[in-house]
C-alpha cells in the first residue's frame, strides 16, 4: 500500500492521495521500475500543456506521484491543486488511462448526470496525460480531498451506520456508471474512495488500475476460474470470482462494496486477520452462502443492520453475467437512511 500526501489549496489538514494501483510485492516484480524525475523539471502532456514537478510526494518501486502546476507562459502563473501519477509506460497505468479515455470522459459524466436527474457522480477527471523519456507514462488529476482510509485513521473510530450507508449509495451510483460503459472497478476499498472537504457529500471512486472491460461490444465474457492471475487487487476486499482468477464482472464490485461496509461499520471481517490469499478465499466461500453467520460473526452481540442484511443477501444471490438491481440496491439502503434521519444528498455524518 503505497500512501502520499499533498496539501489542499484550503485550511485543509494535511490530505493523503492514495496511489491507487495496490501492487502487492510478488507482483511488482513483473513490472518496470521507475526512476525518480528531477524536482523542477517539466513534462508535456499530449495537448501540449506543460507541468511542473513541483516536489515527490511518494514514490513506489512501480510509480512515482507529484505535486505539479500547469505552466501558462504569459503569465507564469500556476494551476495549483493537481497530482501527477508517473509510472511505467507499459504497466498497470496504461489500464487506468485507457478506462478514463473510453469510460470517464467529462462530457459523458455530464450527460449521464443530466439523464439521471442527479446532483454529483464521483468519477474522477483526468485532466491531462502523456508520454515522457519514452518510458514513462503520466496522468494529471485534480486534488479530489481526502481518502476515507485517512479519515478513518484520524478519527479513530467506526463508521456509523449513518455514514457507511450514504457512502454505499453514492459508491452504487458511480458503479451504475462504470458498469453501463463496460467497465468493472475490480478493487474497491477505503483508499479508494475520496471525500471532498467542505462538501461531504461529493464522494469520488478512484483507483481503476484494476479496471477490466467486462462486456466488450455487449457480449458479457464467460466464467472462467484461471483465465488470470488470482487474488487481484486488495485480498480483504475482493470477490471470490477474483480469488479463483476469473474475470471480475458486475456482482463483484457490489459484493466487494459489501465486504467494505461491513468492515467499516463493525471493525473487522472475519477473514481480516489472515494473511495467505487463499485462507482468505476459503472464508469468503463459506460466509457467500451463509449471510446470516457473516453478519452473526462481524456484529457479534450488537444488532444487526437490516439494511446490510438485504443488501448483502441480494448481491451474494447475483449471477455472474446478472445485471443487477441497481434502484432496488440503493432504495433498500436509502429507506433504512430515512429511518436514521439522513439521506444520500447529505453531508457524510461522521
Amino acid at each position: 500500500m503505497f500512501i502520499l500526501f499533498y496539501y489542499s489549496a484550503t485550511n485543509f489538514p494535511l490530505l493523503t492521495f492514495s496511489a491507487t494501483c495496490k501492487s502487492k510485492a510478488k507482483k511488482a516484480k513483473h513490472m518496470s521500475a521507475v526512476e525518480p524525475l528531477q524536482e523542477g523539471q517539466e513534462v508535456t502532456d499530449k495537448t501540449g500543456r506543460k507541468w511542473k514537478l513541483v516536489k515527490l510526494l511518494s514514490q513506489s518501486t512501480t510509480e512515482l506521484i507529484y505535486e505539479v502546476f500547469q505552466t501558462v507562459s504569459r503569465s507564469n502563473s500556476k494551476e495549483s491543486n493537481h497530482i501527477l501519477k508517473l509510472a511505467a509506460k507499459d504497466g498497470r497505468i496504461f489500464n487506468e488511462q485507457n478506462f478514463l479515455q473510453r469510460a470517464a470522459k467529462p462530457a459523458s459524466v455530464d450527460k449521464w448526470i443530466k439523464q439521471n436527474k442527479m446532483d454529483f457522480l464521483g468519477i474522477p477527471s483526468c485532466v491531462g496525460f502523456g508520454l515522457h523519456a519514452e518510458s514513462y507514462r503520466f496522468l494529471i488529476f485534480p486534488n479530489m480531498g481526502q481518502s476515507l482510509e485517512s479519515v478513518m485513521e484520524e478519527e479513530d473510530e467506526l463508521l456509523p451506520e449513518k455514514a457507511v450507508l450514504q457512502l454505499a449509495c453514492r459508491i452504487i451510483d458511480v458503479l451504475q456508471y462504470v458498469h453501463s460503459n463496460e467497465y468493472v472497478h475490480a478493487d474497491i476499498n477505503a483508499e479508494n474512495i475520496y471525500i471532498q472537504p467542505g462538501q461531504k457529500s461529493q464522494i469520488y471512486l478512484v483507483g481503476y488500475c484494476h479496471a477490466f472491460r467486462y462486456c466488450p461490444g455487449g457480449q458479457h465474457v464467460e466464467y472462467r476460474e484461471a483465465s488470470r492471475t488470482p487474488h487481484e487487487g486488495t485480498v480483504e476486499f475482493i470477490s471470490l470470482d477474483a480469488h479463483k482468477g476469473a474475470a471480475p464482472s458486475r456482482r463483484s464490485d457490489l459484493q466487494s462494496l459489501g465486504y467494505c461496509m461491513l468492515r467499516w461499520h463493525t471493525g473487522a471481517l472475519p477473514w481480516t486477520a489472515l494473511t495467505h490469499p487463499d485462507q482468505v478465499a476459503t472464508q469468503k466461500q463459506r460466509y457467500m452462502e451463509d449471510v446470516p453467520a457473516l453478519l452473526s460473526h462481524c456484529f457479534g452481540k450488537k444488532r444487526v443492520s437490516s439494511a446490510l442484511q438485504t443488501y448483502l443477501t441480494a448481491v451474494m444471490a447475483l449471477q455472474y453475467s446478472e445485471q443487477p438491481d441497481y434502484s432496488a440496491l440503493k432504495a433498500g439502503l436509502s429507506v433504512a437512511l430515512l429511518q436514521l434521519g439522513g439521506s444520500p444528498e447529505r453531508p457524510l455524518s461522521f
